[in-house]
């Protein structure tokens, strides 16, 4: 059993109670659920029209919404195909790194049983920024300049 032990006065360092196999258990979860979705999407193919269903947003409005080709494009990412994936959904494609930054970050802490907090206004930015370039995404991809952009 790993011991925490009480951060510096005035860090913002928290410890976090519970068994290292407990602390680490939900982004192993996480993964493993990833992990699956990614075979299943490397399996059945998504490119065949109709193969996972239809796209609401598209069907309701005729335009493409920001995850519009998001199956696509990690069952090119499975077969090694970076252009591919990244011609079905760019945005995806682009965001991983930063996906792959927290999800290790959050890996870390709970295997160091330590929080490290974000600072709020960090949090809020990158929340800010992350739906803005959704938004923006969003808008561009359906008009006839960034049609290239389009999955």
């Amino acid at each position: 059993m790993a011991l925490v032990t009480a951060p510096p006065s005035g860090s913002r360092d928290t410890p976090v109670p519970g068994s290292r196999l407990r602390r680490i258990s939900p982004p192993m979860l996480l993964a493993g659920g990833l992990l699956a979705a990614s075979v299943a999407l490397h399996v059945r193919d998504p490119h065949h029209p109709g193969s996972w269903g239809y796209c609401p947003w598209l069907m309701l409005t005729g335009t493409y919404c920001p995850g519009c080709g998001g199956l696509r494009a990690v069952n090119d990412l499975t077969r090694g195909d970076f252009a591919g994936a990244a011609s079905s959904n760019l945005l995806f494609v682009a965001s991983l790194p930063a996906i792959a930054f927290f999800w290790l970050r959050s890996v870390h802490q709970r295997w160091t049983g330590v929080r490290r907090p974000l600072p709020m206004a960090v949090l809020v930015t990158l929340v800010a920024v992350a739906l803005v370039l959704v938004v923006v995404f969003w808008v561009v991809r359906n008009l006839p300049a960034g049609s290239w952009l389009a999955p």
